[in-house]
């Protein structure tokens, strides 16, 4: 890493540029402190009152998903993938706007009425479904965010040159703990006002800077690059030397989590106004998750044209054997951005990024905090738990994942893509999800004991982690681990529905 630190500390990251991030991050948390005022009850905590219109509702969703880390990810890939990193841009896009054209499972559950997909298994389940499928929620939610905070801390390092360990712990737990000042305190409504501003302040900096990349590197020296350092598999995803067929398709189902079955999203279906808002915002959105993969794509291409130029990065990061360290291919965007645009500019971009990092970060406290307090202790309470037991609760989960979150970014051992990190960690749950959200709703003979079955099955994921291969002395790919994984869970839900199928359905 030395080699990278030196590299780092020629950033053009300015004091204007400094100024710009302390104003911008400071005035964000006071906005999102204000919101507190208007949480009344857990509705307006969890889902803001369900009264989120189609323009807000698409500019809190976008937010969310376009975070730090989801730059830091989708760069790597770009990185690492060439052009052929973008199907996963254009499957994400079609299948996003298929969710919004058909309401698939995001209508029922806004139908529904319930705040978290644990509460749909009740409904349509029983209450320990809801039990168990918010403990694996939660625990895939807590397991699969566990990177967030390293991948802002490559970042900062890349960007600002700032290369003193201890200072960079400072600063990402500073962050941290402002978002987790105004989550606790604001809940939803804070999340949406936050990533309101995040979003508009972000989508200028990408453009600008995706502008003055291109004139930059130029189009056809990126062409040229890919094709000499990534060949064939750098163009065509389905090529054996780049992604595969296993991985596009693997992709396709990563398309519909992320859309209609990740409950950050689904969260934001849940709060809209309505059914007919809900279809608008997932159009709409189908352009936002196109976006949002293809310029951190762009950026990580550009990062692989300004690596292949610069010897002491080239031997780092393209090494003639081998392949190299994903922490870091994670660093190659950031550093390569941070040489070339000009100050004022990169604090713009740099403020828009570490916003992203705490918009997300909001969000998904909020949601596996408000699935373990909902869909896990109400359940097992019933009306002992009063509504500001219930805050109280949500709140005290936040600061406890937020602390984990500081504990697992420092020790984990990363080993593969973040992209496929975070993948397979969400496969714990939405493996099992699939099979039980789309059988229960199109499916009445769907019982109890399928869904148990299918749920558990998604622990089948964890065989796709790279330090669990390693201890078990394999090699298997992510995808087609997910794939099986899915698989399983649908099998296991179909069958044990039809061998054991619940008594008051057949009513």
């Amino acid at each position: 890493m030395d080699a990278l630190q030196k590299i780092a500390a020629e950033s053009n990251f300015s004091t204007i540029d400094w100024v710009i991030v302390c104003v911008y991050l400071f005035g964000s948390v006071l906005i999102g402190l204000y919101a507190r005022r208007y949480i009344a009850n857990m509705a307006d905590y969890v889902v803001a009152g369900r009264a989120l219109k189609t323009y807000l509702g698409l500019a809190t969703m976008i937010g969310t998903e376009m975070g730090l880390v989801t730059v830091m990810y989708n760069a790597q890939k770009g990185f690492t993938g060439g052009f052929a990193a973008f199907h996963i841009a254009v499957v994400a896009a079609v299948i996003t706007l298929a969710v919004g054209l058909t309401g698939f499972i995001v209508v029922p559950l806004r139908r529904a009425g319930v705040m978290t997909i644990p509460e749909f298994y009740e409904k349509r389940f029983t209450r320990g479904v809801r039990v168990l499928g918010g403990l694996i929620l939660a625990l895939s939610g807590i397991i699969n965010m566990g990177m967030f905070l390293k991948a802002g801390a490559l970042f900062v390092m890349g960007v600002t040159g700032m290369t003193d360990p201890t200072r960079l712990n400072i600063i990402m737990t500073v962050l941290i703990l402002l978002v987790l000042l105004y989550t606790i305190l604001g809940g939803m409504i804070s999340v949406v006002i936050t990533d309101y501003i995040q979003f508009v302040v972000l989508s200028l900096g990408l453009l600008v800077a995706s502008a003055i990349a291109l004139n930059k590197f130029g189009w056809d020296n990126m062409v040229n690059t890919v094709v000499t350092h990534r060949g064939e598999g750098g163009f065509n995803p389905f090529h054996e030397s780049g992604f595969g067929t296993g991985y596009v398709l693997w992709m396709v189902m990563l398309g519909l989590v992320v859309s209609a079955i990740w409950q950050t999203a689904v969260m934001r279906a849940c709060a809209a106004e309505s059914t007919k808002v809900v279809r608008r915002i997932y159009m709409w959105s189908s352009v936002g998750f196109l976006i949002r993969c293809l310029i951190p794509f762009f950026w990580g291409i550009c990062a692989l044209v300004y690596v292949a130029g610069h010897a002491e990065f080239k031997a780092i990061l393209l090494p003639d054997t081998g392949q190299p360290d994903p922490q870091h291919t994670l660093m190659a965007m950031p550093l390569a951005m941070s040489a070339t645009l000009p100050a004022g500019v990169l604090g713009i971009l740099t403020a828009g990024m570490l916003a992203a990092f705490m918009s997300t970060h909001d969000s998904y406290l909020l949601c596996w905090s408000s699935v373990l307090t909902q869909d896990v202790l109400a359940p097992l309470l019933g009306e002992r738990l009063t509504t500001r037991m219930r805050l109280i609760f949500a709140r005290t989960f936040i600061f406890a994942i937020g602390v984990f979150l500081l504990l697992w970014g420092l020790w984990y051992p990363l080993g593969q893509d973040l992209w496929d990190y975070l993948t397979i960690t969400g496969a714990i749950y939405f493996t099992g999800a699939f099979a039980v959200l789309v059988c229960g709703i199109y499916w009445k003979r769907a019982s109890t004991l399928g869904a148990y079955g299918a749920l558990l099955c998604g622990f089948g994921a964890l065989l796709g982690l790279k330090p669990l291969q390693d201890l078990l002395g394999v090699e298997w790919a992510t995808e087609w681990v997910g794939l099986s994984t899915v698989a399983a869970a649908t099998v296991t839900m179909v069958v044990g529905s039809l061998l054991v199928p619940d008594r008051k359905k057949e009513a």
